[in-house]
């Protein structure tokens, strides 16, 4: 504890008792994320069970310059969860009520620790869900402070476009609402937009009020193959640039689909493949597929094999979903390290060779993977995190990947966010405006206390 003062341990046991804890293992749980990140374990953790736990534990962290970290479920993948100064790490995942659903306003408050799987069960039965889907079953409010996407974001978007309104919490312990439940506004700052992907920087989401989408009359998946990543990618481009409104296109390559058969048990040709989902009315998802299928055609793809039955759409998902981990398997006691980034589409298919170009003599399991429908795309390695050289022959293939990405005019990450991962990169992307980042930053946050060492170079 040796970050903390003996006034501090002394006030949050008296507020939060045995919600408030030291224990070697529990901060050692919440040091770190699901990736090769090396942990740095927080000094202590409180367990929030409303904003107002929230708040008084950042009043009290705030008066003595203690860092805060806030942790939902625990899924990051750039380091986001480490408490590189120390400090108290906020658990929000007891704050798991879904306070409000509008099936009229097709919109819904939930607290920050809701996950999106507990969202989706809550509103089947009103005909409704929420569409953004980044494969772990993340925490709502982690999902809003990474602006995470998923699968879905062809056609639904990202967490920036289905926030609606936000309850924060401040590094002062002022909780504020950064807008109300109207679907558009020309009043004010858009602070919605400015604490969305901030990463716990300016402060800790508590409550986040979302758009929901009817349930599709007609769902329909189906898988289709190719010789070369070359075609995959060429037919979805083409996708693209027709304008069909697939609801999900997402590109395997062979070695991923080895990995996933091994993993879940599936028999999927070892070829580069892309996985597509057709939302609509019944009459409307015949015509997306038979436009997807003449282009799939054109651009040297095989047969379509369908999975319309529900059960079988949702293994093909979880199998995609579970893409990380069946890359990881593939070694002992490996752990995974996954990049992403983002480029215009135009720009997709020549990085995505050279990126198979810096994996040809890779020494250690990947896979690429994609939602190629926006032009995000994935690296997923299986690291010993004990061997140096490993960590920097991986370390050397992401930088030359991420780099080519952002030459093109391209992002460093799609939706993994920035955390400590992807910072050096931060001014070769937005030059100049990390200064006016870290003005923002700054104002807000004038003590640093909120999750330090995140997305800003120092």
């Amino acid at each position: 504890m040796s970050g903390l003062s003996a006034d501090l341990c002394e006030a949050l046991h008296n507020r939060f008792g045995d919600r408030f804890s030291t224990s070697h293992a529990l901060r050692e749980q919440h040091g770190r994320g699901e990736s090769h990140h090396t942990a740095a374990i927080p000094d202590a953790v409180v367990f929030a069970e409303s904003t107002q736990d929230v708040a008084e534990t950042v009043r009290l962290c705030t008066t003595e310059g203690v860092p805060v970290i806030a942790y939902g479920a625990g899924t990051s993948l750039e380091g986001h969860l480490a408490a590189v100064r120390g400090g108290i790490s906020i658990d929000l995942s007891r704050m798991s009520q879904i306070l409000r659903v509008s099936a009229e306003d097709l919109d819904c408050t939930v607290e920050a620790g809701v996950t999106r799987e507990q969202l989706n069960t809550h509103l089947r039965d009103t005909g409704l869900f929420f569409p953004i889907d980044p494969g772990a079953n993340a925490s709502i409010g982690g999902m809003a402070s990474t602006r995470a996407s998923g699968t879905n974001a062809v056609r639904y978007g990202t967490m920036r476009e289905n926030v609606l309104s936000l309850t924060v919490v401040l590094p002062s312990g002022q909780v504020i609402r950064t807008g109300g439940r109207a679907r558009k506004s020309a009043s004010g700052y858009d602070l919605t937009r400015l604490f969305v992907g901030s990463e716990g920087t300016l402060g800790i989401i508590t409550e986040v009020t979302l758009r929901l989408y009817g349930i599709p009359e007609t769902i329909s998946a189906a898988l289709c193959s190719f010789e070369s990543v070359e075609q995959a990618v060429g037919a979805a481009i083409a996708v693209v640039q027709l304008g069909i409104p697939v609801a999900r296109m997402e590109l395997m390559d062979r070695g991923l689909i080895t990995a996933v058969n091994a993993y879940s048990n599936l028999s999927l040709k070892i070829e580069d493949t892309l996985a597509f989902e057709f939302h609509g009315s019944p009459a409307g998802v015949q015509e997306q597929v038979e436009m997807v299928a003449a282009i799939v055609e054109d651009n040297g793809g095989k047969d379509f094999e369908w999975a319309n039955a529900p059960e079988e759409r949702n293994r093909l998902w979880k199998a995609r979903h579970n893409a990380f981990y069946a890359v990881v398997s593939q070694r002992k006691n490996a752990r995974g390290w996954s990049s992403d980034v983002c480029v215009p589409v135009s720009q997709l298919g020549s990085c995505i060779l050279k990126t198979r170009e810096l994996l040809r003599d890779c020494s250690v399991p990947a896979a690429i993977l994609g939602h190629v429908g926006d032009g995000n795309y994935h690296v997923v390695f299986a690291v010993d995190p004990t061997n140096q050289s490993e960590l920097d022959e991986v370390a050397s293939i992401n930088k030359k990947m991420v780099q080519h990405a952002i030459s093109v005019d391209g992002t460093s990450t799609g939706e993994h966010g920035v955390g400590t991962g992807k910072i050096a990169y931060l001014r070769q992307e937005h030059g100049a405006a990390v200064d006016l980042m870290t003005v923002i930053k700054n104002a807000i946050d004038p003590k640093g206390i909120m999750n330090p060492g995140k997305i800003l170079p120092e």
